[in-house]
């Protein structure tokens, strides 16, 4: 083979060399912009942070993943994502999702649920909508359209209660006051579902006090029939 050759065989090399590199930085920014997609910060919102980027990658990943998922997963965004302690070492991972789409992820949020916690197995994963609190007006404004129920601080925060142990149902809902002034909200559930959610009660009760600075205690009635 001549020098001209050699230098050909070299530039040929060369080439399917940078080929593959563009085309793997190419995948990669596929990807990243496919897992970008599913985070849909609300306006205002801090930028995605990279623990939020970790929770959207698992959610593409799941998505191209298993099957019964994939039709139902495409469609919907997070608005973000958000890791936080619970005391004594335990963590739960809190998802929020956008308010129009509540419903389809309830559809699939107990197998999102079970595939979320194999990929983080030392953290429990609960989803609550994207809700906002709109204050209430002084004396001096004068607002051109009435404050939603639904955007009071009260509806908000009872909202979540709902959220956190969806797909079970809050049969009642007490609270007391103790002599200091301290309220504690005492939440009762649906027995039907107490096998599956009783190990998350604890859970349920840290992420709500994380969320609104309330304290609530959730439980199971040992008598439904008196709700």
């Amino acid at each position: 083979m001549g020098v001209d050759g050699w230098m050909d065989g070299w530039a040929y090399r060369w080439m399917i060399i940078l080929l593959n590199f563009f085309f793997s930085l190419l995948s990669f920014d596929i990807a990243e912009t496919t897992m970008s997609s599913k985070i849909v910060k609300i306006a205002g919102a801090k930028p995605i942070d990279e623990f939020e980027i970790t929770i959207g990658q698992a959610i593409v990943d799941l998505e191209n993943s298993v099957p019964e998922l994939k039709k139902e997963l495409r469609p919907l965004n997070i608005t973000g994502a958000k890791e936080v302690e619970l005391g004594a070492g335990k963590k739960a991972i809190i998802i929020f999702v956008p308010v129009p789409q509540q419903k389809a992820f309830h559809k699939i949020q107990q197998r999102l649920t079970r595939e979320l916690e194999k990929k983080f197995s030392d953290r429990h994963v609960v989803f609550v909508a994207q809700r906002r609190i709109l204050k209430k007006p002084s004396r001096h404004e004068n607002p051109k359209q009435p404050r939603p129920r639904s955007r009071t601080l009260t509806a908000v925060h009872d909202a979540v209660l709902e959220d956190l142990v969806y797909p079970t149902e809050i049969i009642g809902k007490r609270t007391r006051v103790k002599v200091d002034g301290s309220k504690t909200i005492k939440c009762f559930l649906d027995t039907k579902d107490a096998t599956s959610l009783e190990y998350k009660l604890d859970t349920f009760s840290s992420v709500y006090r994380k969320l609104t600075g309330k304290d609530v205690v959730f439980e199971f009635p040992a008598n439904a029939e008196l709700f």
